[in-house]
């Protein structure tokens, strides 16, 4: 069996590419954007839509030196699988309670901060779309899949920086009310491909 993990986390990117070959045959290959990554003992959150963030969710030290009234963590990850069985493929999409912290904590900059949970669902919903019409190919997927991987995360990390960007961190709140309202039918719009964790 051949396994592949991507994981990538929102405010510390991180992209994290394992290999494991049949026979004992393998390796790890670590690209850190960062120095630092998910960790195992992290308390994660998976994202589902009857779950909403609450400030008890938030138990990373907060950030000293800094204008930020919260910060949210999470990850973006996929697992490839290829065995006698064929092609298979999980996609995760989770909150790190550990490495969130929230300063001023108000509903108003919760709502923000779940703005950025939710655009982390989205893609992991385009993640699946993606891999849901990939065609194996024993001769280049490591490539291709590495491909798409990252294509999703780029488009993920340009839309959470347009987000804080045109929110002003959610100090503009028609920008703010305009990006909810924008999140919210991008999950209606991509809701097919949300069963990618089941």
């Amino acid at each position: 069996m051949t396994l592949f993990s991507f994981l990538l986390q929102l405010s510390v990117p991180t992209f994290r590419f394992s290999i494991m070959m049949q026979k004992l045959l393998s390796f790890l290959l670590l690209l850190s954007i960062s120095s630092f990554g998910q960790s195992n003992d992290e308390e994660l959150i998976t994202w589902t839509e009857a779950k909403k963030l609450t400030w008890a969710d938030y138990k990373g030290q907060v950030k000293t030196g800094t204008d930020a009234a919260a910060s949210t963590a999470t990850y973006l990850g996929i697992e490839y699988n290829f065995n006698s069985k064929g092609f298979g493929y999980k996609i995760t999409c989770s909150f790190s309670k550990t490495k969130s912290w929230g300063l001023h904590k108000t509903d108003y900059i919760l709502a923000h901060e779940q703005g950025h949970f939710d655009i982390a669902e989205i893609f992991a919903r385009k993640l699946n779309k993606e891999m849901s019409r990939y065609k194996f190919n024993k001769n280049n997927f490591k490539d291709e899949l590495k491909k798409i991987y990252l294509d999703i995360t780029t488009e993920k990390e340009e839309m959470q920086n347009e987000y804080d960007k045109e929110t002003n961190h959610s100090i503009n709140k028609e920008k703010q009310a305009e990006w909810l309202k924008k999140i919210d039918q991008l999950l209606r719009e991509y809701k097919v491909f949300a069963g990618y964790n089941q």
